[in-house]
């Protein structure tokens, strides 16, 4: 059993930021139903593959975000699959959706439809903009996606070296930290729930998260008065607190405090530095020439010379790679990469793990990703005796 194996939640999401919030829920024990619509998430085709998309029923980009779901394929503009639907959500605890404001509403199955056949409902939402039900702003409707969050919640203006363009974050940061906040407040509507026995409309917003995720730029504008710009790998009031190039790769040291500073100082038989710099705010008014002396220090040595002069005395790490990350028997120890099928390709496949860990109900993958429709008789089956009626 999981932490939330007694809920059901109905998945109707696509791409990211929807699928890996129901994707968390699931690891932690939830049955998860992913309903799709005609012809399955738009990204079941989307590439990598094992061996011959042809006959794989799903790339990589589906199988990691809708491990331990089952599937079942509806379309709402057909008065019996919307029959069918509505006979789900009678026995359910959450619908969760990533659609554009007014999509459901359009085929009456909006919040205010839902709750009248399930008054305890939790209905929970992720959109760029937002539901006007929240607050309502010019913006709800338009599209988005994780590009057009970053991009508007400030990530990309702090993001990337002082002299380049502003860059985005590697992983889908916009999706992926607004799904994570839906969870918690899909958690917390149903431990509301549990106290009050009333349901509730739970809403997360793309650019709001990401305004919530640059919490640093938000109070230093508020506090100077001037927007925050790009600053590389380093931190703009902590220092030494960045990346450093060497011989072999590219290592990162965190020494801002007096006496990890005095430690990176020993391992470069620099007392003078400890001693002419002892404090935070000396470092930090001095940083350009003492990044220099770090760098020039670090070029001489290999990635792996510089973690052992420096490691369990001073916060530092080499910069990994994936294949890096394989191979590091910590990952492995904490169960980060875990094996599933591939339908079709006669394999397995590993995907990330759950990072939240409990002693007693240990959140997991619960296997592979569902293949399409795969369990409709099954689902079906179960509400086949449930006909829905609306509380008028």
């Amino acid at each position: 059993m999981g932490a939330l194996s007694n809920l059901r939640v109905l998945d109707l999401t696509q791409v990211l930021a929807g699928p890996y919030c129901t994707m968390l829920l699931a690891d932690m024990g939830a049955d998860v139903v992913k309903i799709e619509r005609p012809g399955g998430d738009l990204i079941r085709s989307n590439p990598p593959f094992v061996d011959d998309p042809e006959y794989e029923a799903y790339g990589g980009y589906f199988q990691s975000v809708n491990r331990g779901k089952r599937s079942i394929e509806l379309n709402f503009g057909d008065e019996a699959d919307r029959e069918d639907f509505l006979s789900l959500v009678e026995e359910a605890d959450v619908v969760v959706e990533n659609y554009r404001s007014g999509t459901m509403e359009k085929y009456d199955l909006g919040y205010e439809t839902l709750r009248k056949y399930n008054p305890e409902l939790i209905y929970s939402s992720i959109r760029g903009f937002g539901d006007p039900r929240t607050g309502e702003t010019h913006r709800q409707g338009q599209p988005s996606f994780d590009l057009i969050a970053q991009a508007l919640g400030g990530v990309m203006e702090i993001t990337g070296h002082e002299d380049g363009p502003p860059t985005k974050v590697g992983p889908g940061i916009g999706d992926l930290f607004t799904a994570t906040l839906n969870c918690i407040g899909i958690l917390a509507a149903v431990n509301h729930r549990e106290q009050t026995g009333e349901g509730q409309y739970v809403d997360t917003a793309m650019y709001d998260a990401m305004i919530s995720m640059t919490e640093r730029a938000i109070y230093q504008q508020s506090y100077t008065g001037e927007p925050p710009s790009r600053r590389g790998n380093s931190h703009p009031t902590l220092f030494p607190y960045d990346a450093f190039e060497t011989a072999d790769g590219h290592a990162v040291i965190a020494a801002f405090g007096d006496n990890h500073w005095r430690a990176v100082c020993e391992a470069m038989d620099r007392p003078d530095l400890a001693a002419d710099y002892p404090d935070p705010a000396s470092r930090l008014e001095n940083r350009d020439e003492l990044r220099e002396e770090i760098a020039a220090w670090a070029a001489d040595l290999g990635n792996e010379e510089l973690i052992d002069a420096l490691e369990g005395r001073v916060p530092v790490a080499p910069v990994q790679n994936t294949e890096d990350i394989f191979e590091d028997p910590h990952v492995h120890a904490r169960e980060m990469l875990v094996p599933v099928e591939q339908p079709g390709a006669d394999a397995e496949v590993e995907i990330s793990g759950s990072p939240i860990k409990m002693t007693a109900t240990n959140p997991r993958p619960r296997g592979r990703a569902p293949l399409l429709n795969e369990h409709r008789e099954e689902i079906l089956g179960e509400t086949a005796d449930a006909e829905p009626t609306a509380d008028d």
